[in-house]
């Protein structure tokens, strides 16, 4: 495990992949700064970051909730 100075593990920032302190010190964990922590939350926001599905077979098929799925 990789540590800084003051001995708090280090981690791989998901957005630019440099060194990211994974403690309480550092308020945009597990990004390593505000910026790349915006990056990533505008991503979701445009939808870049989708996960795959397949739509429903049948078209009656509902949500959990009861709303129509389509």
């Amino acid at each position: 495990m990789k540590k800084n100075a003051q001995g708090e593990r280090l981690v791989r920032c998901p957005q630019c992949s440099g060194d990211s302190v994974f403690a309480p010190s550092n308020k945009w964990r597990p990004f390593c700064s505000e910026r790349c922590r915006q990056i990533d939350l505008g991503a979701w926001a445009s939808e870049s970051f989708r996960v795959p599905a397949t739509p429903p077979q049948d078209p009656d098929e509902f949500a959990s909730d009861g709303e129509p799925l389509h």
